[in-house]
């Protein structure tokens, strides 16, 4: 029943009723509001500029009652934050603002880069053609283009081909596949392709540069990309030079080599993590040239990762993915068709699809296939990422699937590597949460892998759920439908849940000043 009305209110209003209110349309027009709004501001700036004793605290004021709603807003919609961001740098504090965006910018590449990339493309243009299979010989091995979900065909749009030749092996942990690694390694003949973000000293990096002197003096070709930045604090200077120094059939390059000077191309990192033996057989993972990574480092509690090993034609998407920035950053006149000569493996009936990703790309394409699983999930979606930083279109993507139905498990870290990540991490549970996802924290220590599994196909690989993943750096993945491995990766995932805690919204209650804290955080994404 409606709220009753006194007679006085009730004669009131139908006395009024017959009056002309046609000047609410002047009060409440958006052009007039507007107007008067600039006047408004144009007299509060003049009282501040000439009221010199109190204008400043005035202007205090205002401006920082201005900056939290901005911060407000952003925590709010939950939209991408870095506009917001460079915008409250930018004005606030020029003097910050302005080196920090030359350092971690829009993500914009510089002109050099686009334009080695172009002509390494070029250079390699005239192998996209042999780098796949024909749709009938798909259809013939009983993998078509709607097995894949469609996925297939965009990833076949964007440049990376389907096979049928081939089979994917998958690795539980880093210690499982760097033993096939060096065991495929010590098979090698021809060549030895490794692109990581992380190279650092130890026992993984001894065993493996033992082998690889071996091979270079085998005459085996020996070529080495590692992140300048990322393994700043793991190598000494000029480390690249000093393995080219050690044999003549090593060449090695390190991506983006940091210089004391603000640039914007730091900002660009070679996340990829790619070791291929021959063209024969291809790695990749989470896994980088580091201790921690095999768990012979204890760092986080167990560190947890994963990797997959592809046989047969797909490894030639892979070298081409390496050759790319190879030919563009080392050696423009190589001859690449000498590495593009994948051998023959045999039909197995698996779909397989390697892909790479880069700033430079018009599609971010580990986004693209990230939310092709989600949006096409029917029974289950699991997923495995150290970071969960999500934009709004991921972000939405995750709940509409929980909300349909979808059984979809994220797992997260348990032990975080770095804190302020790890927070924003948890922040993004509740909205999840809300909507029917399942989160759980892996406890025995750090995750470290990425891994999307969802209906049959999964994506294991380099990407991120994050800011910097997606949007700024040089990322790798297998996307792939095999019986075997798929079978494989979802035992795993029944055993990291085993020993994991499941989390739920009484976990996400932070009080006032937390949620303040990070909402403020969230901010600061791209910086993270």
């Amino acid at each position: 029943m409606g709220k009753k009305l006194d007679q006085r209110k009730r004669k009131w209003i139908e006395k009024t009723l017959d009056n002309n209110r046609r000047y609410k349309a002047i009060v409440y027009n958006r052009a007039i509001s507007c107007i008067l709004l600039l006047l408004l501001q144009l007299c509060v700036s003049i009282v501040l500029l000439l009221n010199t004793e109190f204008g400043w605290l005035l202007q205090l004021a205002v401006g920082g009652l201005s900056m939290l709603y901005v911060v407000y807003l952003a925590g709010r919609e939950q939209r991408h934050p870095t506009r917001t961001l460079w915008i409250i740098l930018l004005l606030l504090a020029p003097v910050v603002g302005v080196p920090t965006y030359l350092l971690y910018g829009d993500g914009k590449p510089t002109i050099l880069l686009r334009r080695r990339y172009a002509a390494a493309e070029v250079a390699l243009s005239g192998w996209q053609g042999v780098c796949g299979v024909a749709q009938s010989d798909a259809d013939e091995a009983g993998t078509s283009q709607s097995d894949a979900d469609g996925i297939s065909t965009l990833l076949g749009k964007l440049g990376y081909p389907s096979y049928t030749d081939g089979e994917v092996v998958y690795y539980p942990t880093g210690r499982e596949m760097f033993a096939a690694m060096l065991s495929s390694l010590q098979k090698a003949e021809k060549f030895v392709l490794m692109e990581y973000f992380i190279l650092a000293g130890g026992t993984m990096w001894r065993e493996l540069l033992k082998l690889l002197l071996e091979k270079a003096e085998e005459g085996v070709q020996i070529k080495i990309i590692y992140d300048d930045f990322g393994s700043m604090f793991s190598l000494p200077p000029r480390y690249a030079r000093y393995l080219e120094s050690l044999h003549e059939n090593i060449r090695c390059h390190a991506f983006n080599k940091v210089y004391p000077i603000f640039s914007a191309r730091y900002n660009h990192r070679d996340h990829r993590k790619i070791f291929i033996v021959d063209g024969k057989v291809g790695f990749t993972g989470g896994i980088n040239i580091a201790d921690e990574y095999i768990d012979e480092k204890k760092r986080f509690g167990y560190w947890k990762d994963t990797g997959v090993c592809v046989k047969g034609e797909a490894v030639r998407s892979m070298t081409k993915a390496f050759m790319e920035t190879w030919v563009a950053l080392k050696e423009p006149t190589l001859k690449v068709e000498d590495y593009l000569q994948s051998p023959a493996f045999g039909k197995t009936g698996a779909c397989i699809i390697p892909c790479a990703d880069s700033p430079l790309d018009e599609v971010r394409t580990s986004e693209a296939v990230y939310l092709e699983m989600i949006c096409r999930a029917k029974e289950y979606l699991y997923i495995t990422t150290p970071y969960l930083v999500l934009d709004e279109a991921l972000r939405t993507a995750l709940c509409l699937a929980a909300m349909r139905g979808v059984d979809v498990r994220i797992l997260t870290p348990g032990i975080p590597d770095k804190k302020m990540v790890y927070r924003l991490t948890r922040a993004n549970y509740a909205g999840l949460l809300r909507a029917g996802v399942k989160i759980y924290e892996y406890t025995p220590g750090f995750l470290h892998a990425k891994m999307t599994l969802s209906d049959g196909a999964a994506v294991v690989g380099t990407t991120n759920y994050d800011y910097r993943s997606l949007y700024l750096h040089f990322e790798n993945m297998i996307y792939f439908q095999d019986e075997e491995c798929i079978r494989a990766i979802r035992e795993d995932f029944e055993q990291m849940f085993l020993v994991s805690k499941e989390r739920g919204l009484a976990d996400t209650k932070r009080g006032f000043l937390g949620g303040l804290f990070d909402t403020v955080l969230r901010i600061f994404e791209p910086l993270l």
